[in-house]
């Protein structure tokens, strides 16, 4: 099981423990320097998110608009040929 692991991880997960630890502090110390907060980096990833979902879904919205102006006329144009049919003596003799 532990082969397993540390060939997953690429070394030993002591190792790689350590390693992520002191990276994770010398990106924190970076991040600092430069006046950067954790919650404003996931602020941003967030309304990221957000603008990719609504650009998405907006593709829909438009869509739905077309059908429902498309629609305002030709289901009233459909209506009235069937009753022109219906009226006009449409029937086939067989």
């Amino acid at each position: 099981m532990s082969g397993r692991l540390t060939r997953f991880l690429g070394d030993t997960p002591l190792r790689v423990f350590i390693r992520l630890v002191v990276l994770s502090f010398v990106v924190g110390l970076v991040l600092s320097a430069l006046n950067i907060r954790p919650y404003e980096i996931y602020r941003w990833v967030e309304r990221t998110i957000w603008r990719i979902y609504d650009m998405g879904f907006q593709v829909f919205r438009e869509a739905l608009d077309y059908l429902v102006v498309g629609a305002l006329i030709v289901v009233p144009l459909f209506l009235i040929a069937r009753l022109l049919k219906l009226g006009g003596g449409g029937r086939r003799a067989d």
